[in-house]
């Protein structure tokens, strides 16, 4: 048995000084995990702060991890920016040119549940509280080790999206429809549409710039509706119409006579 671990040795010893010569130039790397690995999914956040370093080093960070970042860069806008992304997850600062944090927290809510982190060397109990009270999910103080946000965004994305799914927004000039429950946002503002409304905005929309037949959107209220006729779409158009321009959407939706009708 001796011998046994003694030839055993030699023989580990005589294999590493004959493959030295290769190891050595072994370069050691960083492990980057992609996002084939994480069964193809690519996050997406979107970053609301107006210190443009502090928005670089985070995305930077992030893209070790494939994870896709945005910064704001309308602060006028936000809410339009932000349905237009489709993030999964907002970073957001108290202080901003314009609107604070707290404003658009809320207005985000108002649209979206995704998971909310706010950032900010204004860190009092007062400000963290206000902040949870807006909807946020968690808040960092100034200055933050980058490792520890890293870790906290990772936590918050597994937990939100592992047991649910996303329900995805459609952004057009500030208006904000909501596939999943149908309702339509504008300037804070919301409204609820019936299915037929909803699958007229809807098919607009996804064709906006392009003039969508009449023949179209018939089709499209046929998914609902056991009958559907011209009348069945001008009395269903001219609801739509009246509900966009309750919410200040003026000609949101152009008719091109005897062809169909047009979002630009």
């Amino acid at each position: 048995m001796l011998f046994h671990h003694i030839e055993l040795l030699a023989l580990g010893v005589t294999i590493g000084i004959c493959c030295w010569p290769y190891l050595k130039n072994i370069r050691y790397c960083d492990i980057k995990y992609d996002a084939n690995e994480r069964g193809g999914r690519v996050y997406r956040v979107f970053i609301i702060e107006d210190d443009r370093d502090i928005c670089q080093s985070v995305e930077k960070k992030l893209a070790v991890w494939d994870i896709e970042c945005k910064g704001v860069e309308n602060f006028r806008s936000v809410t339009a920016e932000f349905a237009a992304f489709d993030p999964h997850m907002v970073l957001i600062d108290i202080t901003l040119p314009f609107f604070n944090g707290y404003h658009w927290c809320e207005e985000i809510r108002k649209i979206s549940s995704v998971p909310i982190i706010f950032i900010s060397s204004a860190a009092e109990s007062m400000n963290v509280v206000m902040a949870m009270n807006m909807g946020a999910d968690d808040f960092i103080s100034k200055p933050f080790d980058m490792n520890v946000l890293v870790a906290k965004i990772q936590a918050l994305l597994r937990r939100t999206y592992d047991f649910s799914s996303r329900v995805p927004l459609l952004e057009h000039r500030g208006a904000v429809l909501n596939m999943g429950d149908g309702s339509l946002s504008y300037n804070g503002e919301k409204t609820e549409l019936t299915k037929n409304e909803f699958r007229i905005l809807l098919t607009l929309l996804e064709n906006k710039g392009k003039t969508v037949s009449r023949e179209k959107l018939m089709d499209a209220l046929w998914q609902s509706d056991s009958f559907v006729d011209e009348n069945t779409l001008n009395v269903n158009v001219n609801r739509l119409r009246k509900k966009l321009d309750a919410l200040g959407l003026d000609s949101f939706i152009a008719t091109k006579f005897g062809t169909g009708y047009i979002i630009q």
